[in-house]
């Protein structure tokens, strides 16, 4: 078995639970069974796959899947070097080689041709065909499967199928309650207690615009980007309108909108 010592997280990454999240990812690994994450973007999913790595201590190899992604680039392919060709496992072949913990992010990006590779490793089969190698892998015992993907955005044509959605645990995750999330913005911005909770405030008010035609409110990420912005020097308005109102939108009426909470906040 490969070691991939370069994807393995030695430091714990910061998460605070929400629930019992963690409890639920580890019985899944236990017991060999893979993992769904679902949820708005930027709402812990990836931190919280980071601190799942470094608590069961093994590597983790994420893929941010996109609709030209191939099932050669999961699974691998031949590369021609020194004037003869050579096999190179793709992340996919790599992770089950090594019982590495592999992430798909968003993974109804993808093409449907792409994601059906994955049926037979997230069964009770756990292996993976390479066609081109005419070789069958089983998965060990130590391999995990995870994939995310965020329902807010779907369409009929990029939902996740019933086939495949299925095999797997699911998870749902949502920004965290306001007490947590302030939590959360003031530890990984550097700003006090009293900014991450203004902050906070912000992402709640904006999370109401979604009835008004906004796509998506502020995820935590952003907030925490604005709470950076404000460590660096900036003026409050000047970093949440930077960080937050121009990320979120091009749509004059509704940045007229959020800056006017942001007026009214700061």
């Amino acid at each position: 078995m490969q070691h991939l010592t370069e994807y393995m997280i030695t430091e714990e990454p910061f998460y605070l639970a929400q629930e019992d999240e963690l409890d639920i990812a580890e019985a899944a690994y236990n017991h060999t069974i893979p993992l769904l994450l679902k949820g708005p973007t930027g709402c812990g999913k990836t931190r919280f796959m980071q601190h799942l790595a470094w608590k069961l201590q093994r590597p983790l190899v994420t893929v941010s899947c996109h609709d030209d992604l191939s099932t050669s680039d999961l699974v691998g392919r031949y590369l021609v070097k020194g004037g003869e060709a050579v096999w190179v496992d793709g992340p996919l072949t790599m992770a089950v080689r090594s019982g590495a913990i592999c992430y798909l992010d968003e993974i109804v990006e993808a093409r449907k041709d792409t994601t059906v590779v994955i049926h037979p490793l997230a069964d009770d089969r756990r292996e993976l065909p390479i066609e081109k190698l005419g070789e069958l892998l089983h998965a060990p015992p130590q391999f995990m499967l995870a994939i995310s993907y965020n329902p807010g955005y779907q369409s009929v044509l990029k939902d996740l199928k019933q086939s495949t959605r299925q095999r797997f645990i699911s998870l749902e995750f949502n920004y965290p309650e306001q007490e947590l999330e302030t939590d959360i913005v003031q530890h990984e911005s550097g700003v006090d207690i009293a900014t991450a909770a203004v902050l906070v405030r912000l992402g709640a008010m904006t999370r109401n615009l979604k009835d008004a035609g906004l796509a998506e409110g502020a995820s935590t990420r952003l907030l925490i980007h604005a709470g950076k912005l404000m460590q660096s020097g900036m003026a409050s308005r000047r970093a949440c309108r930077a960080a937050v109102s121009e990320t979120l939108t091009d749509d004059h009426e509704l940045l007229a909108s959020i800056n006017e909470m942001v007026n009214s906040l700061f």
